[in-house]
């Protein structure tokens, strides 16, 4: 028994049910107009669905209503957002013609058991009460059936849409690449500057020799200088990463990365083919970062020494080649956090990276496929 009155005592039985009552008073105007022609509202609210802002309108109200603990929440199963496309539109229409048909099943189907029960209760027997009164148990079935079936709908057509479920996966992916990014960031670069400063100060404080104790500081002032820059471009990434994706550098701005390069001493050689504006958005944002990765590992390992940057656009994919001159004095990292983050990215969009000694020169070479995300 409790298991049958136990749906009736959550608030939001009775919120959805008021959400399956809203169209009805649409209806309600219309019969008022026109009682003959009662089936009209079911075509009006076509034209009404094509409106961007209904679908927003309906989000809205169906996350109010339908599902008020998601309500705030950033995945919630209802998106909240007006009609991009066509498609959004007609799911808004097709979502408006299940509110009319839903507000059927939970206001006119227990307002007609409602008037079966009271008939039968005035026409039958005293022992036939029990049965007349089954109309009475089935209207708040009918409520929390309506209430519930409403809101497995609603979580189709005003739920998101294809191109906003990758949006959102696009934007998780690239959070969890930028945190591992600044895992790697922060153990490789501030947990060595650290050491290198307990290091030099324990050697210095057990040598008691002042010549050495400069030296040790020295160090580690140069290491802990080194270690303010590294944290400044971590908190760079931790700025960006609340960016909005569609403002976020992609492969259009490279001349930036070059001219910042140039800016620095050195001297880069940069050719690019193929139709780089028509890369995919996720693409082109690791493509942008793959490349300012590559120049900053130049720039720190090898300083400013000329450098050949290609990129190409062709048969449907993406390549970055990024070489500069290896010499015994130009010392690259077989193994650091910016060259793994390289093959990282590039294994995220289902393409391949090398980095590493190439016929003489130090080379990063990427290959992206244009389709890596579907």
């Amino acid at each position: 028994m409790y298991r049958f009155v136990q749906p009736l005592l959550r608030p939001v039985v009775y919120t959805r049910w008021l959400h399956v009552c809203v169209p009805l008073a649409f209806v309600a105007v219309w019969l008022f107009i026109d009682m003959e022609h009662f089936y009209v509202p079911v075509f009006l609210v076509v034209p009404l669905g094509l409106v961007p802002a209904v679908r927003l309108e309906e989000a809205i109200q169906a996350q109010l209503l339908l599902t008020p603990d998601e309500r705030g929440r950033p995945r919630a199963s209802i998106a909240v957002v007006p009609s991009l496309t066509w498609t959004d539109r007609w799911r808004t229409v097709l979502w408006l013609e299940a509110r009319l048909a839903s507000g059927v099943l939970g206001v006119l189907a227990p307002v007609q058991l409602l008037s079966l029960g009271i008939r039968l209760l005035d026409a039958a027997p005293w022992w036939c009460a029990p049965l007349a009164s089954l109309p009475f148990v089935a209207i708040p079935v009918c409520m929390v059936a309506s209430g519930t079936l409403i809101t497995a709908v609603a979580r189709r057509p005003p739920g998101p849409s294809r191109a906003q479920r990758l949006t959102e996966l696009e934007e998780r992916t690239e959070q969890l690449l930028e945190r591992n990014r600044i895992a790697r960031e922060l153990h490789d670069s501030i947990g060595h500057a650290l050491t290198v400063a307990v290091v030099q100060a324990g050697a210095a404080r057990a040598a008691n020799d002042p010549a050495f104790t400069d030296r040790a500081l020295a160090a580690i002032e140069d290491t802990g200088r080194e270690a303010l820059d590294d944290l400044e471009r971590v908190l760079l990434i931790l700025r960006e990463s609340a960016t909005p994706l569609a403002q976020r550098p992609s492969l259009s701005e490279a001349d930036r990365l070059l001219e910042s390069a140039r800016s620095s001493g050195a001297k880069v050689d940069a050719e690019v083919s193929g139709p780089v504006e028509l890369v995919p958005g996720a693409i082109s944002r690791e493509g942008y970062r793959i490349l300012q990765e590559a120049l900053t590992n130049v720039l720190r390992h090898a300083g400013t020494v000329p450098v050949r940057v290609r990129i190409a656009v062709v048969a449907g994919q993406l390549s970055l080649e990024v070489t500069n001159p290896l010499d015994g004095a130009v010392q690259h990292p077989p193994g650091g956090s910016g060259l793994r983050g390289i093959r990282e990215r590039a294994a995220l969009l289902g393409g391949t990276a090398e980095t590493g000694p190439h016929e003489g020169d130090w080379r990063v070479y990427a290959r992206l496929p244009l389709d890596g995300l579907g």
